[in-house]
């Protein structure tokens, strides 16, 4: 590396660079830098320069305006075969900055401790996503890190004394552009709560480039922090259809955060199984009973911590991810003995209050699906049972996330029959009856939850025959009333909740 290479540093989390800010100090580069970012790199570098004394002007109103100048600027963007550009570099003394490494105000930490706007908007950052911009703009002669990540392969590239090629040059750019592009959302979203009282706040994310999409023949990136999320304790890198059980596991078991003891296992974005106990190992076995079949390969997750007997339970059969709040080390010994079993520790996070999906060539927005019943009626002559209310709550909560059109059996807090993802209500009855059939499991006492209306008495009458006296579900369908009046002729119960939970 030239010795006299000048290095643009602007940071306002200094730490996560210091590694590589060290490996130029040795390399006597010239830092160029403001504040408290020259301050900091003084304890390492006697070739430290002043952005002010560079333009003429200091940092003004309050720090908002501290690198904005054709002098900074210029230094960035000049083109090294411009003659033009290099002209114009000497008749202004401009010097052509080769390295550029910035990191952004924290606006999304600051959205997320405080409602305060003028704090937050003080946190919009403008100079530093204008210096990321043009430094990848300009990256075949000027490198940009903006990412901890980024700083680490650098250090080791220039302490191995190998080049900078082209392709990294470009893959850091693409890594810069990726990361304003995010943080310029995020802001955008924040304004849009402001408006629609729905905001989608994304962190600022950088793309994690994964082994494949849905099949192998598909390429697949993700944009987020797993991190955190979770900690990872075991297994082999995380696939997109890991992280969409993933997503779909934890939204389910947060239904159940208040419960005891709940286990789920989920299959293909869908609960296979699904008990509450006592403990974390009935809770366990009593999942797995709902459907072993369909559990094997899946993703189980619970509320409670693994202990050393669940977990030797759990080995006995073939899941791929295991999500826990906490581990026992003996648990933890005994699960991870398979190299390949993914073992995720949560984290303590909040949700985005919304979601969204790729539609033709756009996005579509909506509210998260957070309520369970607007309201809790009883609409036939025969009166729900107290000792059934709890199934009937853990009945929604299954429901409301197995895939439309859903049908939901239960009993003692387990789900004892599914149907899900039919094109007909009758097809998913059909289905959800065949599996506790086949299962063993007695309707004697069962609860069936269905995620959308009966439009028609033929449901009731069929789950009837089955052996279920027990009805939930929304209403609002325009024959409504045949449902209660089958009800009411063989005394069996009806609830209305008046919300559809379609999950599509």
């Amino acid at each position: 590396m030239n010795p006299y290479w000048n290095v643009l540093v602007s940071l306002y989390y200094k730490e996560p660079y210091l590694p590589l800010l060290k490996v130029l100090s040795e390399k006597n580069v010239h830092f160029y830098s403001t504040g408290g970012t020259a301050s900091f790199l003084r304890q390492y570098s006697q070739y430290v320069f002043d952005i002010e004394l560079l333009t003429g002007y200091p940092s003004i109103l309050g720090g908002r305006v501290k690198t904005l100048h054709p002098k900074v600027f210029g230094g960035i963007l000049a083109r090294a075969d411009n003659p033009q550009d290099q002209n114009e570099l000497k008749q202004f003394d401009i010097p052509c900055f080769d390295i550029v490494i910035v990191d952004l105000y924290p606006f999304q930490e600051t959205v997320a401790h405080t409602q305060q706007a003028k704090e937050i908007i003080e946190k919009i950052d403008i100079g530093g996503v204008s210096l990321i911009r043009a430094a990848a703009k300009n990256f075949e002669r000027t490198i940009i890190i903006a990412d901890p990540k980024d700083a680490a392969l650098l250090s080791q590239l220039i302490q191995k004394g190998e080049s900078i090629t082209y392709e990294v040059r470009k893959k850091l750019a693409k890594k810069a552009f990726a990361i304003t592009s995010a943080y310029d959302n995020a802001i955008f979203n924040w304004f849009a709560d402001t408006d629609l009282e729905i905001s989608v706040p994304i962190s600022t994310v950088y793309p994690n480039f994964l082994r494949y999409g849905e099949n192998p023949h598909q390429k697949a990136v993700f944009y987020g922090k797993i991190e955190d999320n979770f900690t990872q304790l075991n297994g082999k890198e995380l696939s997109y259809n890991n992280l969409l059980d993933i997503a779909h596991a934890i939204q389910l078991i947060d239904e159940f955060q208040e419960n005891e003891a709940t286990c789920a296992i989920i299959k293909h974005n869908n609960p296979c199984g699904i008990a509450t106990r006592a403990n974390i190992e009935l809770a366990w076995q009593s999942a797995l009973s709902c459907d072993p079949l369909s559990a094997f390969g899946g993703v189980v997750v619970c509320n409670k911590q693994i202990n050393k007997e669940t977990a030797s339970q759990m080995d006995k059969v073939f899941f791929e991810i295991l999500i826990a709040p906490d581990f026992e080390p003996q648990a933890l010994h005994i699960l991870s003995a398979k190299k390949n079993r993914i073992l995720l520790q949560r984290k303590l996070f909040s949700y985005s209050r919304v979601e969204y999906r790729s539609v033709l060539n756009g996005l579509l927005v909506q509210q998260k699906d957070l309520q369970l019943y607007q309201d809790f009626r009883v609409v036939s002559v025969r009166d729900l049972p107290e000792y059934l209310k709890n199934d009937v709550v853990f009945g929604l909560k299954a429901v409301k996330h197995l895939k439309s059109n859903a049908i939901a059996i239960v009993k003692n807090e387990q789900l004892i029959g599914s149907g899900t993802g039919q094109t007909s209500r009758i097809d998913a009855l059909k289905q959800a009856i065949h599996k506790l059939k086949v299962m063993g499991f007695d309707t004697k006492d069962a609860v069936l939850v269905s995620d959308a209306f009966f439009p028609f008495s033929d449901n009731v009458e069929m789950a009837h025959q089955a052996g279920i006296e027990y009805f939930v579900q929304p209403g609002g369908s325009m024959r409504d009333q045949e449902s209660i009046d089958y009800c009411n002729k063989n005394n069996l119960c009806m609830i209305f909740t008046n919300m559809r939970h379609f999950k599509h």
